[in-house]
């Protein structure tokens, strides 16, 4: 692996250009640079590992039961990626894809261009926006951010923490904070208790999945050793503009109060789509997982030619199978490219795909079990919903009593969607808030239709771009 410091070390061309440095991605280009191809792996941070193997190769917690065994399996992934004969860009932003496999790239304050004859997508996750009253005060963070700051300088909250919510993560950062000695004060529990009953149907392939054992060791070990309560309805978080002070709950239809200094927030992951969006790819509403997630073949191939999205960026899956996806997108450009034939690619795919299956028996059972309910997918009318431009709940349902229909009409009233995070953060709160008022599924009201740059530029960074024709026809784009 070639660790690139400046855009003028770039190729002007790539066989495989990879967008994503999770296991997705490096899985993905190990696999193809193994086989010859000219790749190029991008990234923003700062080392290889992406959301769930987030600084694996510099991580300064020496203690390698906090994080536990699952996190430090990256090692193998991250160590395989960098003896392979490749190009990795870090710290970089990629703002601009088209169907024509033309990437835009900013680094160091300078911008430019590069073609990949095969493009992969391994974007990865976002976790699912919580609008609750109070959950932009200081104070409070999601689970993620907090999982994020153990791993990469290994910071945990101080003091009294409530965790709330529902999903897998939310109990993984519990244990890991156990075995930092700092366990949480409470976990307040919001998981519906009618999706038990519909996820039993589910519960077959996961008893015969490797979930199983691991699932329930770490909830037993959590709920051995902190304050969990169920079957909460309602929240709200409490302080003054300098610091949250309480979180206040609603269970069997009393109200409850638990003094905090913080607040971390969890109600699952989806699909990180804003870059396949903006290019072109076509997406379906999963009712399953409620989020939007492309529509992609076996081998990971979106609806445009050469362009394939891997890993949880393509529908929530975990690690295992993200890696998985990753090796058979990597392989199908090989074999697209002319490498290797069918045959060989098959052949080669079949551990992969052996692993999509045991991890996948498990998905259907945790996705039906951890599906968040609805009145914490949507908007509060008193919380902030679109956080970049500062839009409640209540203004969108007023905006859909005037006839608002969908969300890329509400940017002309209120700019949701079209700050910095282009709807990152407010994309699927938007949705599901304005399908509630309307009464009807959020696959007729449709996602943002985004456009490059789908992450902030500079016209400084626009303006070091070289202007070559086809440089100038991908900026016109924009």
């Amino acid at each position: 692996m070639r660790r690139l410091a400046t855009l003028d070390a770039l190729r002007a061309d790539y066989d495989l250009v990879v967008v994503g440095a999770g296991p997705a991605g490096l899985s993905a280009a190990t696999e193809a640079a193994g086989h010859g191809l000219t790749v190029l792996l991008v990234d923003e941070a700062p080392a290889p590992g992406g959301q769930i193997y987030r600084a694996v190769t510099e991580t300064p917690l020496r203690d390698r039961a906090v994080l536990g065994a699952d996190y430090w399996r990256g090692e193998a992934i991250a160590a395989a990626f960098a003896k392979a004969d490749l190009d990795y860009l870090p710290e970089a932003t990629v703002w601009h894809l088209d169907a024509e496999r033309r990437i835009g790239l900013s680094l160091a304050g300078r911008a430019a261009t590069v073609v990949g004859r095969r493009v992969v997508l391994a974007t990865g996750a976002l976790e699912r926006p919580f609008p609750v009253p109070g959950w932009t005060l200081p104070g409070v963070m999601s689970v993620g951010a907090a999982q994020t700051l153990l791993k990469s300088s290994g910071i945990v909250a101080q003091g009294r923490v409530v965790l709330a919510g529902c999903g897998p993560l939310l109990w993984l950062l519990a244990s890991q904070y156990l075995a930092a000695g700092h366990p949480p004060t409470a976990i307040l529990d919001t998981t519906p208790a009618g999706n038990w009953r519909a996820a039993l149907g589910a519960a077959g392939g996961f008893l015969r999945s490797p979930y199983l054992r691991k699932g329930l060791r770490l909830m037993l070990r959590v709920r051995r050793a902190v304050k969990v309560i169920g079957g909460v309805t309602d929240l709200r978080i409490e302080g003054s503009e300098a610091h949250a002070t309480e979180i206040v709950y609603r269970r069997n239809g009393q109200e409850a109060r638990i003094a905090v200094d913080h607040v971390l927030l969890h109600q699952g992951v989806t699909p990180n789509v804003n870059l396949a969006n903006a290019a072109g790819c076509a997406f379906v509403w999963d009712e399953e997982q409620a989020c939007f997630r492309p529509s992609v073949d076996a081998w990971g191939q979106s609806s445009l030619d050469g362009i394939a999205i891997a890993g949880d960026g393509a529908g929530i899956g975990g690690a295992e199978i993200a890696a998985a996806a990753g090796r058979l997108a990597g392989l199908a450009a090989v074999q697209a490219l002319g490498r290797i034939d069918a045959a060989e690619r098959d052949r080669r795919a079949a551990a992969a795909q052996e692993t999509l299956r045991l991890y996948g028996r498990g998905r259907a059972f945790l996705d039906r079990l951890y599906r968040p309910t609805p009145q914490f997918r949507r908007a509060h009318d008193d919380a902030l919903a679109c956080r970049c431009e500062e839009v409640t709940g209540r203004q969108i349902r007023e905006a859909v009593a005037m006839g608002v229909p969908g969300p890329n009409q509400l940017k002309a009233m209120y700019r949701c969607g079209m700050g910095p995070c282009q709807g990152r953060l407010c994309g699927l709160t938007v949705v599901e808030t304005i399908a509630a008022a309307r009464g009807v599924s959020p696959a007729e009201v449709g996602y943002y239709r985004l456009r490059s740059p789908v992450k902030p530029l500079t016209l400084a960074e626009l303006a070091t771009m070289p202007v070559t024709e086809a440089d100038r026809k991908a900026v016109v784009r924009i």
